[in-house]
């Protein structure tokens, strides 16, 4: 264990950054004090301005009182991107609830768990989802914690959920003194939120993070990426992640900006509104870019009022760096690092880096943070160019898993650092470099996928004998699942029998895109399957790349 005097980068001091308020209903108020008539949400041809925000928030808040959730409660989001989702978000935070957004790819099951675990008491909704049918999940699944579930998508009352307009005009069945009572009540250490992310062992963990985290960290990345009130923001990440949520709409109400929500990507739609709106932030994983810029229609459209990007959660190509500055007009593109227990973000390019830096390098730490590489064991500062595991230490740290006190304890070590589990590399200006993934993980479009989590699933197909995922690189996607599977004596299966079977139970980013039959598995002494092997054998089998 590393002591207060182990050799560390720190980044650069804390900037004279004014901080907003430090609760999220405090922030609302600041911000329609702030920005007043200025467009917070353009939506479909309708603008909300930050005074119409903060009333539509308090309206939402008072509804959620009127249906008895209270500080401390779960009220989950399972929805695409909209302007109710980011009303919704807010109007539970201002009665002190604790926002569990939920990937809109998970089947039924996946969600389920999620809910039955976080204890849910609420739930926003829409009538259907990519794997899932929200209402029949309600009906079929066991949830005794939850008490209604509401439709973001309609305005009024279907079967057993409410419409939107039900839900807000609750908001005068309740007693605005106890509700301006709550909101004051709220502190900034509060939790706020419970992002779920999976682990080594593919079981998603609920991250909690406080109303100061948030606001803090993405006062400061905004701060840093150069993102002002002049900004039209579309946002395609959807806002059941950090990067849509935090980064996004929370980020945009910091600093003043127009959020444009984007409920589904669609490339065409994408630049249609770049073109429409003069869109000047345009945030997204490097595969968003290469798709605009492959698109032979792209001269149809004016993309000139794009100025600011932010990318990462995969590989950046220096070409690309180059490319999203020459050829699609941004006047500033950084890289980040992140993961969802260090709120969001850990590292950040500043915008006067080099592409070479930019594409590289994921940055520095952010102002305040302490990174270092660490041996995995001592948790002593590996030397600059040398490989450890990333630790971090500061005011981004997650205040632990719910419901999960070991893992909290084997994640965050007794002084305070969080055990990433990747691997990387830090030059001596301080700039980190990941080299490995949190064990076997991979990225496909952005989303994280644990293969522990298919490979358990596989070994409930009959015939499969032994199974192991790898993550494999394929352009747009970035990367895709590569299961190879050992089949148990006279067993006949096939590739497409294998993926049905994941549809079935899985979401479409974690299902295998390949399926390599195998007679056994690459394993150490130990026991262990060697997944760099498999690496080869699946380049070898691919060409060389997907």
């Amino acid at each position: 264990m590393s002591s207060p005097s182990t050799p560390t980068n720190t980044s650069d001091v804390l900037s004279n950054l004014t901080l907003p308020p430090l609760t999220m209903p405090r922030l609302l108020g600041w911000a329609a004090q702030q920005y007043g008539d200025k467009t917070a949400i353009r939506e479909a041809g309708e603008n909300t301005s930050y005074r119409q925000l903060n009333d539509l928030r308090r309206q939402a808040g008072r509804a959620f009182l009127s249906m008895g959730v209270k500080r401390g409660d779960r009220v989950a989001i399972w929805a695409p991107n909209s302007a109710r989702w980011i009303v919704a978000a807010l109007g539970l935070q201002s009665v002190g609830a604790v926002l569990v957004p939920l990937n809109t790819r998970l089947n039924a099951s996946e969600a389920a768990d999620i809910l039955r675990r976080a204890r849910v008491s609420v739930l926003l909704t829409v009538a259907k989802l990519e794997a899932a049918d929200p209402a029949e999940m309600v009906r079929a699944e066991s949830l005794p914690d939850l008490t209604a579930s509401i439709r973001l998508d309609a305005d009024s009352d279907i079967a057993e959920q409410l419409g939107w307009m039900t839900f807000m005009a609750k908001s005068a069945e309740a007693d605005d003194a106890a509700f301006i009572a709550l909101e004051r009540a709220i502190e900034p250490s509060d939790s706020v939120d419970m992002l779920f992310t999976s682990g080594t062992t593919g079981k998603a963990k609920g991250v909690l993070c406080s109303h100061e985290q948030n606001i803090r960290v993405f006062a400061t990345w905004s701060d840093t990426v150069g993102l002002t009130g002049d900004d039209i923001y579309l946002i395609i990440n959807p806002f059941f992640h950090s990067f849509g949520y935090k980064a996004g709409w929370l980020a945009a109400l910091i600093t003043g900006c127009t959020i444009v929500p984007m409920a589904q990507f669609d490339r065409r739609a994408v630049m249609e509104t770049i073109a429409a709106e003069r869109v000047s932030m345009l945030p997204g994983a490097p595969s968003l870019y290469e798709m605009l810029l492959a698109d032979p229609e792209r001269d149809n459209y004016d993309l000139s009022s794009l100025r600011l990007g932010v990318t990462g959660a995969a590989s950046v190509p220096v070409k690309l760096v180059e490319d999203m500055r020459d050829v699609l007009g941004f006047e500033t593109v950084v890289t980040a690092y992140g993961l969802t227990e260090s709120t969001g973000v850990v590292t950040i390019c500043r915008p006067d880096d080099e592409p070479q830096t930019i594409a590289s390098t994921c940055g520095r730490a952010m102002p305040g943070v302490e990174l270092k590489c660490a041996d995995p064991q001592t948790g002593e500062a590996r030397a600059p160019g040398e490989e450890g595991e990333v630790w971090l230490r500061g005011y981004n740290v997650m205040q632990g898993y719910f419901d999960m006190p070991e893992a909290t304890a084997e994640a965050i070590t007794a002084d305070g650092w969080l055990r990433t589990g990747d691997i990387g590399v830090m030059d001596e200006r301080g700039y980190l470099r990941i080299t490995d993934r949190l064990k076997d993980m991979y990225i496909m479009n952005g989303e994280n996928v644990y293969p522990a989590e298919v490979e358990k699933l596989l070994y409930n197909l009959d015939g499969v004998a032994q199974v192991a995922v790898i993550g494999v690189p394929k352009a747009p996607q970035g990367e895709v699942g590569m299961a190879f599977v050992v089949c148990r004596p006279d067993a006949e299966l096939t590739a497409e029998q294998v993926k049905a079977f994941c549809a079935d139970k899985l979401a479409r980013y974690k299902q295998p895109y390949y399926v390599e039959f195998v007679e056994s598995l690459p394993m150490n002494a130990s026991g262990k399957v060697l997944k760099t092997e498999l690496a080869k054998q699946a380049t070898a089998l691919l060409g060389g790349g997907a």
